[in-house]
């Protein structure tokens, strides 16, 4: 009898292996799936960069037009994440994934189908609100699939990696299929990428626990949204009419005052839309900072990079690809080995080594002008876009440890907000900077300066911020075992 029993209690231990192999199974594909979502969100800032100059021969209109056609997709991305999020947490993140991907897959369609400037920045627009979908519940999803902190950040690795290969894909791809069939083909590369992120999702990806009580901030949300989008219409515009003019002034007003609106109702609200209070976190704070700046520096570059490999180089759209290929192809391996180099020496380290990086390959590349070969500045771009690989994944991961779990999504909607804030200001500033065709140069160079500096602000603050909350701990540390050996004194008998 005691035999049988024992066997009995040895059935579960041998049939749990095949479970333990199917749940590492479910979760390798929720990280394809979750790879894919964030793989095609940056494979249409790269892929549409690359078609610019074929969208205004087709649909018309000058930089400033261009600048909306960029700037509408980030625009709405950066708005809408932080919702998103919210959503991702009241809803679940899986229903909401796939109907972020749903609606991404058929705005692209109606991007490659627009039939004018207008039409094509409202279906962007709808492109962004999906992007802002994606991207925060992806990351949620990834910390459902992954509980352990060592196997999340090597996960997230992986999944920055996966956006780098479609940052890298995206320009020679996207140039390909200009030359070959147009500019409208770039936005249909989408269709199967969705339907197999969304197969690969609905089949695999567990659903994360419902938080019912959040609920969404709609004041906050419209808030959000007029101030981020009078700022980048300012920014546009005035490199268009003159930093002078009444209706760019009166843009900087109103996104003052919608800005301050905005904190005065998240500082309010019962349920706010960015709850204020995570930053008085030390390490959320500096890491959403430092994306923000970061991406200023970075998707501001890729935009100016664009026209002036086409506009002042004569390059064709695959030519431009190409060029961009080296230097985005070195964002893969800098995602692979940053969580490796974040494990040695530490992350807070690893995001000011590659700030740094980013820095220098700006600075050296100064000397930049009109025909420049492009052997002269292949290892700057490598080191710009090198520093940015390797200080995402510790940066992502960070943020995402100093959150509670079932602030996971609001979490990730801060980050990928701050960033994409940065990309819609780097895209609008930049852009004004070079939209007059004979100052082009000039332009480029104020771009370079203004990248480096907030690129070295970047590493300082991460640097000097994670040493100083490093000594405060380890002051905590010592006072607390001071009290403890003093309490252990007094309740030692006196003889």
């Amino acid at each position: 009898m005691r035999q049988t029993s024992a066997n009995l209690r040895r059935v579960p231990d041998r049939r749990a292996a095949p479970h333990q192999r199917s749940s590492g199974l479910a979760a390798t594909l929720t990280l394809a799936a979750m790879s894919l979502g964030y793989g095609v969100v940056q494979l249409d800032v790269t892929i549409v960069n690359t078609a610019l100059n074929a969208i205004g021969a087709s649909l018309g209109g000058g930089v400033a037009e261009l600048q909306w056609v960029v700037s509408a997709y980030t625009i709405a991305f950066a708005a809408f994440i932080l919702t998103a999020g919210a959503l991702g947490d009241r809803i679940g993140a899986k229903r909401i994934f796939m109907a972020g991907f749903a609606i991404f897959t058929a705005s692209s369609v109606a991007c490659a189908l627009a039939p004018d400037a207008v039409t094509l920045i409202v279906a962007r627009c709808v492109q962004g609100l999906a992007a802002a979908i994606l991207v925060p519940n992806s990351l949620a999803l990834l910390r459902h699939a992954y509980a352990d902190e060592k196997a999340r950040g090597r996960a997230v690795g992986v999944w920055a990696a996966g956006a780098s290969l479609a940052l890298t894909a995206g320009p020679f791809v996207g140039g390909g299929l200009i030359t070959l069939v147009g500019w409208r083909a770039i936005f249909l590369v989408n269709l199967p990428i969705g339907l197999a992120g969304l197969w690969l999702a609905w089949r695999f990806a567990g659903e994360t626990t419902r938080h019912q009580q959040h609920r969404l901030d709609l004041p906050g949300q419209l808030a959000a949204i007029a101030a981020l989008g009078t700022l980048a219409g300012a920014l546009i515009e005035g490199g268009a009419l003159g930093w002078g003019s009444p209706f760019v002034v009166a843009g900087f007003v109103l996104a003052a005052i919608f800005s301050v609106l905005f904190v005065w109702r998240e500082a309010r609200a019962e349920q706010p839309m960015l709850p204020l209070a995570l930053f008085s976190r030390r390490m959320f704070a500096l890491t959403s900072i430092v994306g923000l700046l970061v991406n200023v520096a970075f998707y501001g570059l890729i935009f100016v990079l664009s026209l002036y490999f086409q506009q002042v180089n004569g390059l064709s759209a695959f030519a431009t690809g190409l060029a961009f290929v080296p230097m985005l192809g070195a964002v893969l391996p800098a995602n692979l080995i940053a969580p490796h180099v974040a494990e040695r020496i530490g992350a807070p380290r690893t995001i000011a080594l590659g700030a740094a990086l980013s820095a220098a390959g700006c600075l050296a590349l100064l000397f930049i002008g009109a025909g420049t070969g492009y052997p002269a500045i292949c290892l700057q771009l490598l080191a710009i876009s090198g520093g940015l690989g390797l200080l995402v994944p510790p940066l992502t991961s960070t943020l995402l440890g100093s959150a509670e779990p079932q602030h996971a999504g609001i979490a990730a909607g801060v980050l990928n907000a701050t960033r994409q804030t940065g990309s819609v200001l780097g895209v609008a500033l930049f852009g004004s900077m070079v939209s007059r065709s004979a100052a082009f140069i000039a332009g480029l160079h104020a771009a370079l300066g203004i990248s480096a500096a907030v690129l070295l602000a970047a590493a300082a603050l991460i640097w000097i911020g994670a040493s100083s909350q490093a000594r405060l701990r380890e002051l905590a540390r010592t006072r607390h075992c001071a009290g403890a050996c003093v309490s252990k004194s007094d309740k030692r008998p006196r003889s």
